[in-house]
């Protein structure tokens, strides 16, 4: 049924990434498919040109943010009951319905599960970035609360 499933995660929110990981656990079983994990750090550039902030400490910045949340996905891939070679992940920077339909893209993915909170009106029931990821994607998009 499937081959690759993209989750989106945001590190920072452990019931929104629990509630996809079980999702795409229990797809990838028996699909015989791969996980791939996925976090968009927020892009500083428009901060840094905005407050002039300079280049090198924007640089260490970046690094460290990429290292911190690449820890935390180790940590996530640790939870999940799968070969750990049917298991990836990645980390950019940059608008989250941008750089998750790139990485969708990138790896092939047939299935992008993301975890969708704080709906309202405005959001069509979704949450900004779940609605914004289903409004762009090219491929199926299953939304879990």
């Amino acid at each position: 049924m499937y081959n690759t499933i993209l989750v989106p995660i945001d590190i920072a929110e452990d019931q929104l990434t629990d509630n996809a990981i079980k999702h795409a656990e229990y797809l990838a079983k028996i699909s015989n498919a791969k996980i791939h994990l996925f976090h968009s750090v927020p892009d500083i550039s428009r901060f840094s040109v905005s407050y002039s902030y300079h280049y090198d400490l924007l640089s260490s910045f970046a690094k460290k943010a990429i290292a911190n949340s690449e820890e935390e996905l180790k940590k996530v891939v640790e939870k999940i009951d799968l070969p750990k070679d049917r298991i990836s992940f990645s980390v950019a920077f940059g608008s989250p319905r941008d750089k998750v339909l790139s990485t969708a893209h990138e790896i092939g993915a047939d299935l992008i599960i993301v975890g969708s909170r704080r709906p309202d009106i405005t959001t069509h029931l979704l949450g900004s970035n779940a609605s914004s990821i289903v409004g762009y994607a090219n491929t199926s998009v299953l939304i879990v609360r």
